[in-house]
């Protein structure tokens, strides 16, 4: 029987009074303080959550009201948001790294009356917005570091609400286990702000009932034991660490570790083992980028051995995937190379223990996903959105392939519509925009169906395939078609480029734009006398122009002879989330760098040499300045063409 099917299960803060109950002294949720794994155990959890929800509740927070959180990952974050829903609030997190003008608009769109937020930093963004937030009545601050000198009334501790809610238990002892009684499972759980790709972010109420039910088809297909670790270091704002560490965790029993900071993640993953990783495919770019830089800097002997063995588990996985035997003297080849650098470079990225890691948010390039597979690294994927609680198709263990999202998870329906647009019906289908009626009727057909937005269609094992966003999906001059991230795909496997964005629906081309990648770049013109003073001095050598070129021309080789990019422009600045360019989440804003490059663009298929390009960069405070320079557009001869899209 499902969680939700009983009334003692159907919510977040009731499971986590059933796991207090069945495994009082498992690990609930660590964090790392000071270089030390500090563990909260399932009572802790209990504990917390209960003692944070009274101090809400003496405070005045009622049935109905939001919280925000903001910061980093850490415990207290955590247990605030299932706090709230524990006395019928709902939580509403936010991006820690969001400018002011985006936290204004979610925090006065979602109604948000408290603020949990992580330290002085994310104290001094609110402090600075309360005049704009009309239905803020309170701040609580986690760390109380550097606070000492602040008497804004709106402010308090999180201890100081703990202690509040203790003394209110003693004098109402009856109140908390009412209010958790009262939940039921289509109660509203969660207002997740979708990325904004298409505009601004959207308030989508995710219910008790979304949030297990997800949880529970996704342990299915997965196998998830109580005590699990995995590492939540992800933006608690995106919809996919909300479903893993919070519904995963609370429906598992797993624990969900908090790494130190943003900065020790890599370090904090290795030393943690965890038995499975979520990531995003920047993270799995950023680390094949990584183990890249790391192999050219080897000595001569180390590089020789290291792209001899990859080559190796390179082939040997091409063969798996096409269901052929592998040989014995590939067979030994795999097993000496597991010794000398298979298993040496799991424990380097930290999943040497992980059973399974997923990729996920946006598509993964296959030439990234077979390296690590080819590694030993059980890497799948999944699909998802933020109206379907993150989950709508994975792989099983079994199932792995670059091309395909696997099945739909379990008690799903997914069809594909006349247009080729996927959509689905299931328990993980939320329940509405927040104050948004009109844009969830455009979302929703009439007899339930979710719009993806996403065009895909099932291939002849019954595998989902996406192939792009529907209105991203286009045609060449010549007609042929146009998925733009499927290219992107394809020029970000090198570890030179860290953004591509590629044009050419109805244009008689493809041409792209390309943002290097700082630091591989970098340290490559350091290796060779090449001086700089900043991304923009190093993005305009000649050299650099020369080197992405030649990157450019190993992606073509891959690539039919019409989607080969044949004109490319270095951009001077990263893309950037603070300047609408990219969601948090780094997709790419298609429409609105259109209309930002629009002379770039024209550029590219008006034959000019070069384009005039506008730095804008946009502050933490909102404020704004510009520049405008001149950049040089480089022209690519074809290259022979792929006799197959890999």
């Amino acid at each position: 029987m499902s969680l939700v099917d009983s009334k003692q299960t159907d919510t977040l803060p009731k499971l986590v009074e059933r796991n207090a109950a069945a495994d009082p002294k498992g690990a609930g949720m660590r964090e790392k303080t000071r270089g030390v794994w500090q563990t909260y155990s399932w009572t802790d959890y209990r504990d917390e959550v209960r003692d944070f929800a009274l101090g809400l509740a003496s405070l005045g927070f009622k049935r109905g009201d939001k919280l925000s959180v903001v910061g980093d990952n850490r415990p207290q974050l955590y247990f605030a948001q299932v706090s709230a829903q524990a006395v019928g609030g709902i939580s509403v997190p936010v991006y820690q790294d969001s400018i002011a003008s985006e936290l204004v608009y979610v925090l006065n769109h979602a109604e948000t009356s408290v603020i949990v937020a992580e330290d002085q930093e994310q104290v001094d963004k609110a402090l600075t917005l309360k005049a704009q937030l009309p239905k803020l009545k309170l701040i609580v601050f986690d760390d109380p570091r550097g606070m000492w000198g602040y008497d804004d009334p709106l402010l308090r501790s999180f201890e100081s609400v703990v202690e509040a809610g203790r003394a209110f238990a003693r004098a109402n002892p009856d109140y908390y286990a009412r209010e958790v009684a009262l939940g039921a499972a289509d109660d509203t759980a969660m207002i997740a702000y979708t990325s904004g790709t298409t505009g601004t972010p959207k308030g989508a109420m995710l219910s008790h009932r979304n949030m297990i039910a997800t949880a529970e088809a996704f342990v299915e297909v997965n196998h998830i034991k109580p005590g699990d670790d995995w590492l939540s270091y992800l933006p608690m704002a995106w919809v996919g660490d909300a479903a893993f560490s919070l519904g995963m965790a609370l429906v598992a029993r797993a624990t969900a570790n908090c790494p130190e900071n943003p900065e020790t993640v890599q370090r904090d993953l290795r030393e943690l083992g965890p038995d499975a990783v979520l990531a995003p495919p920047r993270i799995w770019e950023s680390m094949l980028t990584t183990m890249q830089v790391k192999a050219g800097d080897a000595s001569p002997m180390k590089r020789r051995i290291y792209e001899f063995f990859r080559s190796i588990a390179e082939g040997c996985e091409l063969k798996r995937t096409d269901g052929k035997p592998l040989s014995l003297m590939e067979r030994a080849a795999l097993a000496v190379g597991e010794i000398l650098v298979y298993g040496p470079v799991r424990d380097q990225l930290g999943v040497r223990n992980a059973r399974w890691c997923y990729t996920g948010g946006a598509p993964l390039g296959p030439d990234t996903y077979r390296f690590f597979r080819s590694f030993g690294i059980n890497l799948k994927q999944i699909y998802g959105a933020t109206e379907a609680t993150a989950m709508i198709s994975c792989q099983a263990d079994t199932e792995a392939n670059p091309n395909t999202v696997g099945r739909p998870i379990p008690r799903v329906d997914v069809r594909i519509d006349d247009r080729g647009e996927v959509m689905l019906k299931g328990s993980n289908v939320f329940s509405g925009y927040y104050k948004q009626e009109d844009v969830t009727r455009d979302t929703m057909t009439a007899d339930g169906w979710l719009k993806t937005g996403d065009a895909g269609f099932f291939d002849k094992q019954g595998h989902l395939v996406i192939i792009d966003r529907a209105k991203d999906v286009g045609k060449l001059a010549d007609g042929s078609a146009f998925a733009p991230q499927f290219i992107e795909n394809k020029l970000k496997f090198s570890p030179f480029i860290r953004e591509a964005v590629a044009f050419g629906d109805q244009r008689p081309m493809v041409a792209t734009m390309i943002a290097i990648d700082m630091q591989t770049v970098g340290t490559w013109a350091e290796k060779r006398g090449l001086a700089y003073t900043s991304f923009m001095d190093l993005s305009r050598k000649d050299e650099v122009a020369k080197l992405i070129g030649e990157e450019i021309a190993k992606a073509n080789a891959t690539l039919p002879d019409m989607q080969q990019a044949r004109r490319y422009l270095l951009l001077n600045k990263e893309l950037e989330a603070d300047d609408a360019e990219m969601t948090r989440t780094r997709k790419v804003r298609r429409k609105f760098v259109a209309e930002k490059y629009a002379n770039v663009i024209d550029a590219f298929y008006n034959g000019k040499a070069s384009a005039d390009v506008t730095l804008e960069i946009t502050f933490e405070d909102g404020r704004k300045s510009a520049m405008t320079s001149t950049i040089a557009i480089h022209d690519l001869a074809p290259a022979a063409p792929a006799k197959q899209a890999a």
